[in-house]
């Protein structure tokens, strides 16, 4: 059974139609690509599924089950977590405090509570473990690769046990280096059951990681292939057009 599934999936703004029937599901432990031109309607579908926009119409299940998200909160609830672009981390502050932000361990009794620092930093660096990731709990945010930086945001989706993971250009702008550590980040997740969406404009790392790839061209899916049932160049095709379905 699919652990997300959208179904007839339609997102208007005004006269604007954003989103138009759209399907989609993934498994638990898979890699799912999503491409497209700017525009298409990725970063639309991308808010509907982490509940910052509600569709006009259609349905998003999870586990088999119908929901109905009115905020972000909701869909994190369910098992949904976003690592977007820009990761939204405070860089002033430690990898292990960000990891917990707004899910701070206190300890203390009645009224009297303070942040348990050693417990988080502890278990902000058993979940750096599990990813394999040189990125020490203590360290600050601002003295960190962008490979590293990744690992504290994707730490933050190991600690709330998510489903479904939705990465929006997790190797955009860090160096080659770099995003091999994030590739092998998205293994880890895969391997240890998570849904992984993968939204990215490079062809590489979607052939690299992914097991299929959904294609949106102008608010509609024109392509949902197995990655070794296709190739970069029917792929490119299908972002700009030259092929218009597959």
């Amino acid at each position: 059974m699919p652990v997300l599934e959208l179904r007839n999936i339609v997102k208007h703004f005004g006269a604007i139609h954003a989103l138009n029937d759209v399907d989609l599901h993934i498994e638990p432990g898979e890699v799912l690509g999503l491409m497209g031109d700017n525009g298409a309607g990725k970063s639309t579908l991308v808010r509907v599924m982490a509940g910052n926009f509600p569709p006009t119409s259609g349905d998003v299940l999870i586990d088999g089950e119908a929901k109905h998200f009115g905020k972000p909160v909701e869909a994190r609830e369910k098992g949904i977590e976003v690592v977007y672009q820009y990761l939204a981390l405070c860089n002033n502050l430690s990898a292990a405090a960000n990891v917990f932000l707004g899910r701070e361990i206190k300890k203390g009794a009645g009224p009297i509570r303070w942040l348990d620092h050693a417990a988080m930093a502890r278990r902000a660096g058993e979940l750096f473990a599990e990813l394999k990731s040189e990125t020490r709990p203590r360290d600050l945010v601002r003295q960190m690769s962008g490979g590293q930086r990744q690992a504290v945001a994707i730490a933050r989706t190991r600690l709330s046990r998510a489903k479904v993971v939705l990465m929006d250009e997790p190797t955009a702008a860090i160096s080659v280096r770099q995003v091999a550590e994030v590739l092998d980040l998205i293994r880890r997740l895969r391997d240890s059951g998570m849904a992984v969406i993968l939204i990215s404009h490079r062809m590489p790392d979607v052939f690299d990681v992914c097991d299929r790839v959904v294609v949106m061209r102008r608010g509609r899916k024109v392509a949902d292939k197995a990655i070794a049932s296709t190739s970069p160049v029917e792929v490119t095709g299908l972002i700009t057009g030259a092929i218009q379905v597959a």
